[in-house]
C-alpha cells in the first residue's frame, strides 16, 4: 500500500469518527429552536470547556500561525498576546448575558441587545454586522482545510475539491445535532489538537535543529531581525508599532464577542460553569505556543512552500516521516478547521432565522419552524462562504484580522445593553452603522498604519455615548419568554 493511500486513509477514518460522533451528539436533545441551538441551556463543565476553546483554536492556529512565524518572525507572537488578554471580559459578561437568557428566553446576542435597548432594527443590523464577520472566518477555516488535503495529496486534491469534502461532513452533523453536535465533535477536535499539537511542536524543531533552542539560535544567526517585535510585513518590510498594536487591540477587543463564542453563555449549564471556563481557558492559549515553534522550525527548510499557510503539511510530506504519523498530524489539522468552522456555520445560521427574521422583522415562527429554518439556513451559508475560500486567494491569518474588524464592532453595543443605563437604541444603532462603514472603508482604503477596526471602534464609541446622552434611558422591553 503507498504512503499516500495510508495517509488519507488515516485522514478519512478522522472524518468519519467525526461525523459518528457528531451525530449521535443530538439523542436526548428537546426537537425545538432551543434544543438546536443552545443545547436546552445544558452545557456542563467539559462541553464549555472544549466548545470555546476548540471554536477558537481553528485554521488559523495549524495553518495560518505557523505560515506567520515562517514567513513574518515575531509578528506571529501577536496571536499569542489577543488570545491571552481577549478572553478576560467574558468573566463578567458571559454570567450577566446567562441570567437574561434563563429569564427571558435569549438564545442570540443580537436579541438580548435588541431587547435590551427596545430596538428591533439594531438586532437585524447586528446580524448583517455578524455576517460580515462570518463569511470570512469561516471561508478562512474552509481554505485552511483545502489547503491541506492539497499539499497532503500534492495537487491531485484541489483546495477547492478538499474544503468541499471536509465541510460537507461538517453540515450533516450540524444539520442533524445542532450545537450538541459542535459541542462533541470539539471536544473530540480539541483532544486531538492538545496531544498533536506538542508532540509536533516539539518533534521538528528536534529533527530540523537539534531542538528549539538551537532552532532559535540559528534564526538569530542567519537573520536578527526576524526574531525582533513587532515583526515582518508579508512583502519583507518591518511592521510598524502602531498596526501591531492596533491589531492586537482590536483584535482582543472582539475576541470575546464573536457572535459564535457569545452564544454560548446562553448554553452554559450554571454562572458557575461559564466563569470557570474562563479561568481554564488559557490553557487552550498554552498550545499556541508549540504551533509557532512549527513554523519557525521551516525557516530555512529546502524546498520552501508555494503559500505561507502550507508549511505545515509541506515539512511533513518533505521529512520522510511514517504514512501514519504524516496522516494522523494532517487529520489534527483539519480538526482545528472543523472545530470553528461547524460553531461559525451553525451560529450564523441561527442569528439570520432569530435576530434578522424573528427580531429584526417581528415574523414569528414555531420552535419546530424556527429548527426547521435554522437548518435549511446552513446550506446558502455555506454554498457563500465556500466561493468567497474559492476565489479570494488571501492568506488565512490575513482573513481573520478582517474579520476581527467588523466583529470589534458589536463590543460597544453589547456592553452598553448590560452594563450601561442611559445607552439607547437609537446610540447604539448609529454607533454600529458608522464604526462597520468606517471599518469596512478604511479596511479597502487604509489611511494610517493603524487597525481599520480601531478607527470604527472610536466612531462606534463617540456616536453610541453622545446620542445615548440625548435619549431616553433603556428598560427590558420584550420581557416575554420565547
Amino acid at each position: 500500500m503507498s504512503a499516500d493511500i495510508q495517509i488519507m486513509g488515516v485522514v478519512g477514518l478522522y472524518l468519519a469518527l467525526s461525523l459518528f460522533v457528531g451525530l449521535r451528539a443530538g439523542k436526548g436533545v428537546s426537537d425545538s429552536a432551543t434544543g438546536f441551538v443552545v443545547g436546552d441551556r445544558a452545557m456542563g463543565g467539559v462541553l464549555m470547556y472544549f466548545v470555546t476553546g476548540a471554536t477558537i483554536f481553528s485554521a488559523f492556529a495549524f495553518l495560518g500561525a505557523p505560515g506567520w512565524a515562517w514567513s513574518r518572525g515575531a509578528a506571529a507572537f501577536h496571536i499569542l498576546a489577543f488570545g491571552i488578554l481577549g478572553f478576560i471580559p467574558f468573566y463578567f459578561i458571559g454570567p450577566a448575558a446567562s441570567r437574561l437568557g434563563r429569564k427571558h428566553g435569549f438564545v442570540t446576542q443580537a436579541e438580548l441587545v435588541a431587547a435590551r435597548l427596545g430596538s428591533r432594527p439594531l438586532a437585524l443590523v447586528m446580524a448583517l454586522v455578524s455576517l460580515l464577520a462570518f463569511i470570512p472566518y469561516l471561508a478562512l477555516q474552509m481554505r485552511g482545510s483545502g489547503h491541506v488535503l492539497e499539499v497532503l495529496t500534492r495537487g491531485a486534491i484541489p483546495m477547492q475539491w478538499g474544503a468541499a469534502l471536509v465541510y460537507g461532513v461538517v453540515l450533516l452533523y450540524v444539520w442533524r445535532s445542532g450545537v450538541m453536535g459542535v459541542g462533541w465533535t470539539n471536544t473530540l477536535q480539541g483532544l486531538f489538537m492538545m496531544v498533536l499539537a506538542w508532540t509536533l511542536g516539539l518533534y521538528l524543531p528536534y529533527a530540523l535543529h537539534g531542538g528549539v533552542g538551537p532552532m532559535f539560535a540559528k534564526i538569530a544567526e542567519r537573520d536578527p531581525g526576524f526574531l525582533t517585535l513587532p515583526g515582518r510585513t508579508p512583502d519583507g518590510g518591518d511592521w510598524s508599532w502602531s498596526s501591531y498594536a492596533s491589531s492586537v487591540f482590536v483584535m482582543a477587543v472582539g475576541f470575546s464577542f464573536w457572535p459564535h463564542l457569545f452564544q454560548k453563555a446562553f448554553a452554559a449549564k450554571s454562572e458557575r460553569v461559564l466563569r470557570r471556563t474562563v479561568v481554564l481557558y488559557p490553557t487552550f492559549q498554552f498550545f499556541l505556543l508549540p504551533i509557532l515553534f512549527i513554523g519557525f522550525a521551516g525557516v530555512g527548510f529546502d524546498p520552501p512552500p508555494e503559500q505561507a499557510d502550507q508549511i505545515l503539511p509541506h515539512l511533513l510530506l518533505h521529512m520522510d516521516l511514517p504514512a501514519l504519523v504524516v496522516g494522523l498530524f494532517c487529520a489534527g489539522a483539519l480538526a482545528a478547521s472543523m472545530s470553528s468552522g461547524d460553531a461559525i456555520l451553525h451560529s450564523a445560521a441561527s442569528i439570520v432565522v432569530r435576530d434578522g427574521w424573528i427580531v429584526g422583522f417581528g415574523r414569528s415562527l414555531s420552535p419546530n419552524a424556527e429548527r426547521r429554518a435554522v437548518r435549511l439556513m446552513l446550506l446558502p451559508l455555506l454554498l457563500v462562504s465556500y466561493l468567497v475560500a474559492a476565489v479570494f486567494p488571501v492568506d488565512i491569518v490575513g482573513l481573520l484580522s478582517y474579520a476581527y474588524g467588523p466583529v470589534g464592532q458589536l463590543a460597544p453595543p453589547v456592553l452598553a445593553a448590560l452594563f450601561w443605563s442611559k445607552a439607547t437604541g437609537r446610540g447604539a444603532l448609529a454607533g454600529l452603522v458608522v464604526g462597520s462603514m468606517v471599518t469596512i472603508w478604511f479596511s479597502r482604503f487604509p489611511l494610517w498604519p493603524v487597525h481599520a477596526g480601531l478607527l470604527g471602534l472610536v466612531a462606534n464609541v463617540l456616536l453610541l455615548v453622545s446620542i445615548s446622552l440625548l435619549g431616553p434611558h433603556w428598560g427590558e422591553r420584550f420581557p416575554r419568554k420565547r
